[in-house]
Parts: structure tokens; C-alpha cells; sequence
């Protein structure tokens, strides 16, 4: 077996057995860096769901498509997430979505499995959560594990 596709099995498997644990109804739960292994092997899609707002102020992952789960200011609800997912994304392969810190992100892979699509949840999001003095990406997240991101 091709020891790539051996990795990415892993990492599906061990995202897989997060779900189940917590009896979640979608595919499963990917650490920040079990997401970004699974993209450089080109099995996975990821969404971040963040606002357009969050995206130019805190930064992006290079390459991940964006649908919006709430807009900025006053984070309302995208009434159009489902079809602009449809629209943006198609199902041919797994989709990892990610947020700031997992929430949205968890909220947009039950809708996208509730619409066809192997649906993953990305663990602790781009910035990860905040420590006491409310202060974010020293923790966990994308960004301190060092994963790449621009402005």
C-alpha cells in the first residue's frame, strides 16, 4: 500500500473514532495538523467558514475556498451557506471546515452532511482558544502550530 494514502487512512480513522466517541453526525474530527497533512496529500477540501472581516484582519490558509457561516458586523447567519457551499464545492472528495476556534466550523459540517458531503470538523480553528488574558494562538489552532498562513 502507498504509504501516503496509508497516512491519510490513519488520519480519516483517527478522526472518525473523535466522532463516534462524541456521537457526532458527521465524519469526523481533524486536529490543525492532521488537516493540513491530509491537504498536502490532496484528500481533502477545506472551507474556512470565517467572515470575509476575519480573513483580511487575522489572516488565511493559501488555497482554502471560504463560504461564510456569518457575516460581519453582528455575525449574522448566512441563510445562503448551503447553496453556496453546493455552488463552491464539489463532493467529490472529503471537506474539512474550519473557524476561529471549531464552532462554526462544527455548525457547517452537520449542515454539509446533511447535504451528501464526507463532512470533517477541524479541531481548535485557525487562532484556537483564547488563554486568560483573552489573547489567542498561543494555545492551539492552525497558527501555533506553526501551519501556513498570510495576510
Amino acid at each position: 500500500m502507498n504509504t501516503a494514502i496509508s497516512a491519510v487512512e490513519t488520519i480519516l480513522n483517527a478522526a472518525a473514532q473523535r466522532a463516534a466517541a462524541k456521537g457526532l453526525t458527521y465524519a469526523g474530527e481533524l486536529t490543525p495538523q492532521e488537516a493540513f497533512e491530509a491537504l498536502q496529500h490532496g484528500a481533502v477540501t477545506l472551507v474556512d467558514v470565517r467572515s470575509l472581516a476575519e480573513l483580511e484582519l487575522v489572516g488565511r490558509v493559501p488555497n482554502a475556498n471560504n463560504v461564510e457561516w456569518a457575516f460581519y458586523p453582528g455575525m449574522v447567519a448566512n441563510a445562503e451557506f448551503a447553496a453556496q457551499l453546493q455552488a463552491q464545492v464539489a463532493q467529490n472528495k472529503p471537506i474539512v471546515f474550519m473557524c476561529r476556534t471549531g464552532g462554526r466550523s462544527h455548525n457547517a459540517a452537520v449542515v454539509a452532511s446533511q447535504l451528501g458531503y464526507t463532512a470533517y470538523n477541524m479541531l481548535d480553528g485557525f487562532e484556537g482558544e483564547a488563554n486568560t488574558q483573552k489573547q489567542r494562538t498561543l494555545i492551539n489552532g492552525w497558527k501555533h502550530a506553526g501551519l501556513p498562513w498570510s495576510n
